[in-house]
């Protein structure tokens, strides 16, 4: 009898072992989509944003005080808030808690840019119908964006950013994004 007794005995510890709750440690990741670089062009910008959480996210404050989740999934929780600035700089405190009460913050700094970006072509080419345009494009913050004739090229944003591009027609039409949204044009001939 003592064979059954252990093979019952073993049965029930891997039967009781399956039920063996996991620890959630997962703290919820935050992201912010627009507004990145915290920056505006006006002392009142919109801010978006998700958090992203295996069990389901339950909170997302900012400054302490709570905000709406958009409808959809609590596992991808999208988010959004107006950023009012009274002086040039700030910074909000984005925090989220999940189901199993793991919690993550983020600072975002924020500041109003009402500074265009510059464009400053450095070479400019003409050979039959294609034309080679070279530049630069400067900023206070970041460059985020260069297009040349509606077509974006694909840059490192920063302060300072090279371009060259190839088109056809007579002129070549730049357009420069910094990340707080204000741009400069520039029709190159």
């Amino acid at each position: 009898m003592r064979p059954i007794a252990l093979a019952l005995l073993g049965a029930l510890t891997l039967a009781l072992g399956a039920c063996a709750r996991t620890t959630d440690t997962f703290k919820p990741r935050i992201t912010v989509t627009t507004g990145e670089g915290g920056a505006g062009r006006s002392p009142s910008f919109l801010i978006q944003g998700y958090v992203l959480d295996d069990v389901g996210v339950t909170q997302i404050t900012v400054d302490g005080k709570p905000i709406p989740v958009q409808p959809g999934s609590n596992k991808i929780a999208r988010f959004q808030f107006q950023a009012v600035l009274s002086t040039p700089t700030g910074r909000y405190t984005i925090a989220a808690r999940d189901a199993a009460g793991n919690e993550s913050s983020l600072v975002l700094p924020v500041s109003v840019d009402p500074t265009r970006p510059a464009i400053k072509v450095t070479r400019f080419e003409r050979s039959g119908s294609v034309i080679r345009v070279s530049g630069v494009a400067t900023d206070n913050v970041r460059v985020a964006q260069v297009a040349v004739d509606g077509n974006r090229l694909t840059i490192t944003p920063g302060p300072r950013v090279e371009f060259y591009a190839e088109t056809t027609g007579i002129w070549a039409d730049i357009l420069v994004t910094d990340t707080a949204g204000n741009r400069a044009a520039l029709r190159a001939r």
